[in-house]
């Protein structure tokens, strides 16, 4: 059985920690229309979003731990997908469908949540968490 403090201490630890991650990814890679405000929400809001999703949800479906490999191709599939559309819904406008700003912000998120998969992984491997 899981010890329910210790699975939301981990989950505030992640949280936070993928919050100091992307924010700065994000705030330096997302493009100059955006505000340092809208850069800094972001960094916050998507991580709200689907973090929750990816550490609570979808280990439901899928054992993190029997099959490592599924979880993560969903669970690191789905988060910048969603938090690129989420981006796109709070920051989009039409006009900028296809122009290189709207690749740039896309890949900002996408690189965003690459970096603190890649950290997290890494902190797992040399045992920091």
């Amino acid at each position: 059985m899981i010890d329910a403090k210790a699975l939301l201490l981990w989950s505030a630890i992640g949280f936070v920690l993928s919050v100091l991650i992307e924010t700065p990814v994000l705030v330096f890679c997302l493009s100059e229309r955006h505000s340092l405000r809208d850069k800094l929400f972001a960094g916050v809001w998507l991580t709200a979003c689907s973090y929750p999703i990816v550490v609570w949800v979808i280990p439901s479906f899928i054992n993190p731990i029997a099959h490592k490999v599924e979880y993560l191709i969903v669970a690191e599939t789905f988060a910048p997908l969603v938090e690129c559309l989420l981006f796109w819904i709070a920051f989009g406008e039409r006009e900028e469908i296809g122009t290189p700003t709207f690749y740039r912000d896309m890949m900002a998120v996408i690189l965003a949540n690459l970096s603190s998969f890649v950290l997290g992984e890494l902190m797992n491997a040399l045992k920091i968490l």
